[in-house]
């Protein structure tokens, strides 16, 4: 779900903001999200760019960038 650089233009979000990253990529995939606990560990092993990624995110086009 998460994870790379071709989403440049956003903040940097910690891993302490985990519970937010993962509450809007669910919001943006829909019925395509994986399991809560897939998406905790996957934040988890983000950069702090790859969650400001997720976050700016409004489309899971775009989301499939950050991976």
């Amino acid at each position: 779900m998460l994870l790379t650089s071709a989403c440049t233009d956003h903040p940097a979000v910690s891993v302490d903001q985990c519970n937010q990253v993962v509450a809007h990529a669910k919001q943006v995939l829909g019925s395509m999200a994986p399991d809560n606990a897939t998406l905790v560990s996957q934040c988890q092993a983000a950069t702090d760019s790859e969650r400001g990624c997720v976050m700016a995110a409004t489309k899971k086009g775009q989301l499939a960038q950050c991976m």
